[in-house]
């Protein structure tokens, strides 16, 4: 196997195939990235036992010569190593030569290293999944989704299924579900499809859409995504991305989410952002820095933070309209802030139920995105 290639080609598809590589892998030689060249260009895999990622580097593209001297073939190469030869190599491109003991050579300028490498027969396969079940979404979009209710999966092994993301679709609609027991976020879209798609329910962990988000770019070129029973194919121009889902029965999350109101706050969601922000500075000593919130008359809301050994703080934020019963209620100010940062709209709906019962957080004009909170319990 022998090729030249472009260094920052090279790097990126190294950095995101890096990201499903562990060096604590079951198997030795899933600590290493396989390279495989062909005439058409280079493809990079890296896999553990949860996620695979495959990137390709194409010979020419656009009028544009990324690798040059191609002689296929492939080879593993040690993941430790290699992504910090690449980025530590003198010049712009990067010649690699295997010989038939798999011996690697990596040259660049005047630098060259010799790589112990490893069969590439050796390396398992990766499911080429073929399913009926596929859809495509605009890469931005999926980004969003992702960053809407990722954040709010549990990091805590002792309910694995709540370490996932919950996808669903009925009708037309595209759901996806995000909850750790204490708070809960959702974000629904409509998908633009010919005909109607019927998709298993299924949970994607977390962390391979934290990872997947990372990799992808902000433009509208479609994801394809594909389901099977029990993994999840994302699927771009350049780039295959497989993940394993997680079983088990996901909770019933729409019984949670309240359907009445007794107090009902519309609001600047940056000032309450700051707001809260401010008060959990003095909130931070008790474990999950808990701030209070009371309404007011005048559309008042006083923001409190408070640790008994340190201080307090107070200030009182202007809301657009409060409608209904006066409310106190404490909740976590991290889950409060993550929550807006999550809906990122410039005015919010927040309605209460009760100063014990978990309350509901809205953009104002549109219900296809929702957060909720359990509220903390505070003598």
């Amino acid at each position: 196997m022998k090729f030249t290639i472009q260094r920052d080609q090279l790097m990126e598809s190294v950095q995101n195939v890096m990201k499903a590589i562990s060096s604590r892998a079951a198997i030795p030689i899933l600590t290493g990235m396989k390279l495989e060249a062909t005439e058409e260009g280079v493809k990079l895999t890296g896999s553990d036992s949860d996620i695979s990622i495959e990137s390709f580097i194409p010979a020419e593209e656009d009028g544009i010569v990324y690798i040059e001297n191609i002689e296929p073939g492939s080879i593993v190469l040690q993941a430790k190593y290699f992504p910090d030869i690449v980025r530590k190599v003198p010049q712009k491109t990067v010649e690699i030569e295997s010989d038939h003991t798999k011996n690697v050579t990596i040259r660049s300028g005047s630098a060259e290293f010799h790589l112990n490498g490893q069969d590439a027969e050796e390396y398992p396969e990766l499911p080429q999944l073929r399913t009926e079940n596929s859809f495509d979404l605009p890469t931005d979009l999926l980004k969003r989704l992702i960053k809407q209710t990722g954040f709010a999966v549990s990091t805590s092994e002792t309910r694995p299924i709540l370490t996932g993301v919950h996808v669903s679709t009925e009708e037309e609609t595209l759901q996806f579900v995000a909850t750790d027991s204490h708070r809960l976020a959702s974000r629904k879209i409509k998908l633009e499809t010919e005909e109607s798609i019927a998709l298993p329910s299924v949970v994607i962990p977390g962390k391979s859409l934290s990872e997947l988000n990372k990799i992808l770019d902000d433009t509208e070129d479609p994801v394809q995504i594909s389901v099977t029973d029990n993994q999840i194919l994302f699927r771009t121009k350049h780039l295959y991305f497989l993940s394993r889902l997680l079983d088990g029965n996901y909770p019933e999350t729409s019984r949670l989410i309240p359907n009445e109101s007794k107090t009902t706050v519309l609001i600047d969601s940056r000032e309450l952002l700051q707001s809260v922000d401010r008060a959990s500075l003095l909130a931070k000593e008790n474990r999950n820095n808990v701030v209070r919130l009371l309404t007011k008359g005048n559309n008042q809301i006083e923001i409190h933070g408070n640790s008994p050994e340190v201080g307090n703080v107070t200030e009182e934020v202007t809301a657009e309209s409060i409608e209904g019963e006066e409310l106190k209620i404490s909740f976590s100010a991290k889950y409060m802030m993550d929550a807006l940062r999550a809906i990122d709209e410039t005015q919010v709906k927040i309605e209460f139920t009760g100063a014990m019962r978990p309350f509901l957080i809205t953009p104002v004009e549109d219900d296809s995105i929702l957060q909720l909170i359990l509220p903390v319990r505070t003598y």
